[in-house]
């Protein structure tokens, strides 16, 4: 062996070494109960970031544990088409090129993001080999295969049929520079200082943050209760500059204490006003299009930007005397997610999910403890989402994803829905002529089916024709026409759901809500949730702060097992964790003590030519600080498994750091070379027994150095043990086997 422990001449191979044993697959073996996870798969839009490496190090270690525990292990990944987000990256890539979307037709977009999806994922599955993910291959999906398309159009139809799924006119959140509507969740609120300004309606005075949209006012509303404005109640406003009179109308909607307590009424462009004008039967203007441009307004402010037409009404409503006074404001606005702009509330048909049954099952779920939360924290939060969810948006005005299966005929305007089949005639009217949507989904529409849709859509087994036939109690029901595979028979409902808990409400509850919908089950067993990665001062990684870890770069130069430990170390998971370059270099010191640890038993045993023996066969041979040392590795095992099962892999990791380094390296290692001067050769079949012990509890969480060292020194032991391992028992019953 070589003196330093050289990750760059094993890592590689050994990962060969796994992947071409079919090591990563499991067997299904129905008198095992299996484990399974399901990756969140990375967007196929960029190659991974510091983020996905901790979720690879929490899952891997998790998978390898029970791997070694002998049950059926499965770990499925993939990969996200993931919608906007790739399409925006995708554009800025056609903008440095000096070309827009708009350059070209539906198809030839498409076909230029596919390829370069394909191409960046072809990236992904290399970075997430780099650092170690124990993942089936065999099993791999991508959210728009074929397969999971089908399953995806087939829940879409169901919805529908079941009335669940309604084409709406409301106000969406909309992004006039993506061009697209977002869903509730997808709004990233942001505190800000801006101005409060108080305009004269004639009658009384109203206070706004966006005069601009003065144009699209058509009533004022006071709160009911509120004795100011009792007398005015029934009678009209004139909103200034065009001089058009608006009723004034009460609903208990208006905040008394906001402003003058009076609401410009604009139901074209605020979610509130739109509810009340949908209450009063109030007409719907809109005065901004969909690029973020003024229109239906005087001529001197069309085609003007949200902010410029700001500053003109502003200018003109000060020259006219009707601008009372502009105080400071700090408030909240609503931002979009991809660039960090304004978006802006409009008027839009739309697909919308009615959510209200499924978040009843979801709540119910949670209530039974079908669907366990590791962090108590985070059901609260799931629970206050679930509760505060509005009707989800599930259309977006992109190109890129899957397509809605929705055909609008030309005669009647009514919509034909299908499972994804183009329809020849109208439904309703019987017509020929129809048009397919141009709209796509919400890329976490198809996401949140993504555990029963990977197990569903499996082809490597057979599809069981007759459900009919099938135990109840141990299957799922699914509730639309699918073949139910031996996959999802088996490993459905999967063990554990662990992902960012910044996507707790964007993915996890609609995989619970969809999940329960589809299946009458719950999609995982057990939700557990990480924190963010940040630099060594606890500030967030970004571009621009200049502070980006690039994993793959760390893991080449110190080697995955050190990134993987550090990305563990420190901090509970679901807390954020601080990661410098120093942590990584500190592991791959680590990973040097445990590779001169065999470096030095193999030597020994060469040397001595010692035939390797149990502790059971030299019994009367163990010294007393053997037996201590026995004692405190048993221990060791017990308290690391506990500790794995509960989540507390930081813990894990630093106990098993602390043991090895100090009580096995500086304390035993050092006693037992005295012994062996003096002729005692029996400690060595003690110290690789011990030490063999250490290989397999880091193996979860070191398993590059762990793997490199054991094919280095199992001709030692000879036939006792597996020929990787990847495949060798946990060492829970060790001690009482010998």
């Amino acid at each position: 062996m070589d003196k330093v422990y050289n990750h760059r001449k094993y890592e590689s191979n050994i990962y060969q070494l796994w992947e071409s044993s079919s090591a990563f697959t499991p067997t299904i073996d129905k008198n095992k109960k299996p484990f399974t996870i399901i990756m969140p798969p990375p967007n196929a839009n960029d190659p991974l970031h510091v983020g996905h490496a901790r979720f690879i190090a929490i899952e891997d270690i998790l998978i390898r544990y029970h791997r070694m525990l002998g049950r059926p292990t499965l770990w499925l990944p993939g990969s996200d088409h993931a919608g906007i987000e790739t399409q925006f990256v995708f554009e800025k890539h056609l903008k440095e090129e000096g070309k827009s979307r708009f350059d070209f037709n539906r198809d030839k977009l498409y076909q230029m993001i596919w390829d370069y999806v394909q191409k960046n994922t072809g990236i992904m599955e290399k970075q997430l080999k780099i650092l170690g993910a124990s993942c089936d291959w065999t099993r791999f999906k991508f959210t728009l295969d074929p397969e999971i398309v089908k399953i995806v159009y087939k829940t879409f139809k169901k919805l529908h049929d079941d009335g669940l799924i309604y084409r709406g006119e409301r106000v969406v959140n909309y992004c006039p520079r993506c061009g697209t509507s977002f869903s509730q969740l997808e709004v990233n609120y942001i505190e800000k200082d801006d101005f409060l300004y108080f305009i004269n309606y004639g009658l009384l005075s109203i206070a706004t943050t966006r005069p601009e949209t003065i144009f699209a006012d058509v009533a004022i509303a006071v709160n009911p209760k509120d004795k100011r404005y009792t007398h005015l109640i029934g009678k009209t406003a004139t909103i200034p500059i065009i001089n058009r009179e608006i009723p004034i109308i009460k609903d208990s909607l208006v905040d008394p204490n906001f402003g003058s307590g009076a609401l410009k009424v604009t139901p074209g462009h605020d979610p509130v006003d739109f509810e009340i004008g949908q209450k009063h039967k109030l007409p719907v203007l809109s005065i901004i299009d969909e690029t973020g441009k003024m229109i239906n307004t005087p001529p001197k402010y069309i085609g003007l930007s949200v902010s410029s037409a700001r500053e003109e009404v502003v200018k003109d409503l000060k020259e006219k005397g009707v601008l009372i006074k502009i105080e400071k404001i700090h408030h909240t606005v609503g931002t979009c997610y991809r660039d960090k702009g304004n978006l802006e509330p409009t008027v839009s048909k739309q697909w919308f999910l009615n959510v209200n049954p499924l978040v009843k099952m979801t709540l119910n779920a949670i209530k039974e403890k079908s669907v366990v939360f590791a962090s108590k924290k985070y059901e609260k939060i799931a629970i206050h989402w679930l509760k505060n969810l509005k009707d989800w948006n599930i259309s977006r005005q992109i190109v890129w994803g899957i397509r809605i299966p929705a055909w609008r005929c030309e005669k009647c305007l009514e919509w034909t829905v299908t499972d994804g089949k183009t329809p020849k005639i109208c439904s309703l009217c019987g017509h020929t002529k129809l048009k397919q949507d141009e709209d796509t989904f919400d890329t976490w529409f198809s996401s949140g089916q993504w555990p029963y849709a990977t197990l569903l859509s499996n082809s490597k087994n057979s599809p069981i024709s007759d459900r009919s036939k099938t135990n109840s109690k141990t299957l799922s029901k699914i509730n639309i026409d699918y073949p139910v595979s031996e996959d999802f028979k088996y490993f459905y409902p999967t063990s554990l759901m662990e992902t960012g808990y910044d996507i707790l409400p964007f993915w996890v509850i609609r995989m619970i809500m969809l999940g329960l919908y589809l299946t009458n089950n719950v999609p995982f067993k057990t939700v557990l949730l990480h924190g963010l990665v940040r630099d060594a001062k606890g500030e967030k990684i970004s571009k621009s702060k200049g502070n980006v870890i690039d994993p793959i770069e760390m893991a080449e130069k110190y080697g995955a097992d050190s990134l993987r430990m550090s990305l563990v170390w420190g901090a509970l998971i679901e807390n954020d964790i601080s990661l410098s370059e120093d942590n990584i270099r500190g592991q791959r010191n680590f990973s040097n003590k445990i590779w001169n640890l065999g470096r030095f038993i193999k030597n020994k045993f060469e040397q001595t030519q010692c035939e390797f023996l149990n502790l059971k066969e030299i019994n009367r041979h163990i010294k007393n600080e053997d037996k201590e040392i026995i004692k405190e590795t048993k221990n060791l095992v017990k308290k690391t498994g506990n500790l794995i099962e509960k989540y507390r892999l930081n813990e894990a990791a630093q106990s098993l750091y602390e043991f090895i380094w100090r009580k096995f390296a500086d304390k035993y290692t050092e006693s037992i070379k005295k012994r062996l001067e003096n002729g005692d050769k029996f400690v060595l079949s003690v110290y690789l027994n011990l030490y063999i012990t250490y290989l397999k509890l880091l193996h979860p969480f070191m398993p590059f150095v762990t793997e490199a060292i054991w094919q280095e020194i199992k001709h030692l032991i000879k036939e006792k043990y597996e020929s990787m391992l990847i495949n060798s028992p946990w060492p829970s019953n060790f001690f009482n086997s010998n």
